[in-house]
């Protein structure tokens, strides 16, 4: 059983994630903004599960989340970044601010949890942390640069990182969701049964956690489909954005036909 911490749970993946970690009997620390939810999981795991208010982008909430999980339940395992910003607007409606603050959440944040775990990591030569990544970091997407481009960088993150601390016994990893039917994807314009389940996915990224893959994925179709993503990114990237419009034309015209 492995010892996890995980910024971003509350809700949607990571709450699922969080929650099937646990069935499975490991041990789970959630920082996020809001913890409601998770109070409620508690109920089920008094001893396993511990909720903490913490903001992705304030560093001194991070450190203090994770001194406590540490006195909690000892040497870190597996640390996940899951916290998401996304915003769905074209870049000329998209001013800077809006692109830092995307930033702030989605790339710095996962930079600060892996700073801020890191030396311990490396004391005990051993664990593992993950980025939640996306499709469209890879391929772009229509009106959603913000959020593409902090995953991007994740992704390159992730692959530096991972080569400079392989000495030291620790495996940088990318999850790799589908498009998800959540309240960070609601804002996208698509009919919900284009969108998988958020149980379904955070149950699956927990199966296969320990997974010695660089991107995990919850099934093997969403697998094959990735590494088709990473072979032809500005094809894919292109033709899903037309199915996004051909999907919500269809969908305008059927509810106005009802």
């Amino acid at each position: 059983m492995a010892n996890v911490l995980i910024v971003g749970a509350n809700q949607g993946i990571g709450y699922y994630l969080a929650e099937r970690l646990l069935e499975l009997g490991n041990t789970v620390t959630v920082l996020d903004i809001q913890i409601d939810a998770l109070e409620q999981l508690k109920e089920t795991y008094q001893q396993t599960l511990l909720p903490i208010v913490a903001d992705a982008r304030d560093l001194s909430e991070i450190e203090s989340g994770v001194q406590q999980a540490r006195k909690q339940f000892g040497d870190l395992d597996i640390v996940i970044h899951n916290a998401c910003l996304c915003t769905f607007q074209s870049e000329q409606d998209t001013d800077y601010e809006i692109y830092q603050k995307v930033m702030d959440v989605n790339y710095f944040g996962a930079l600060r949890l892996a700073k801020t775990v890191l030396p311990y990591l490396r004391k005990a030569k051993k664990g593992r942390i993950i980025f939640t990544s996306s499709g469209v970091g890879v391929t772009g997407f229509a009106n959603i640069s913000p959020y593409a481009a902090s995953k991007g960088a994740i992704e390159s993150l992730a692959k530096c990182l991972q080569i400079e601390n392989e000495a030291y016994g620790i495996s940088f990893h990318l999850f790799h969701p589908p498009l998800t039917d959540t309240k960070s994807a609601a804002g996208l314009p698509i009919p919900k049964e284009f969108k998988a389940k958020a149980k379904e996915v955070g149950y699956g990224l927990a199966d296969h956690i320990q997974s010695k893959k660089f991107v995990i994925c919850h099934s093997a179709i969403q697998t094959a489909q990735i590494r088709f993503s990473y072979r032809h990114p500005l094809l894919i990237g292109k033709m899903m954005t037309k199915a996004m419009r051909r999907a919500v034309e269809s969908d305008i015209i059927t509810k106005e036909r009802t």
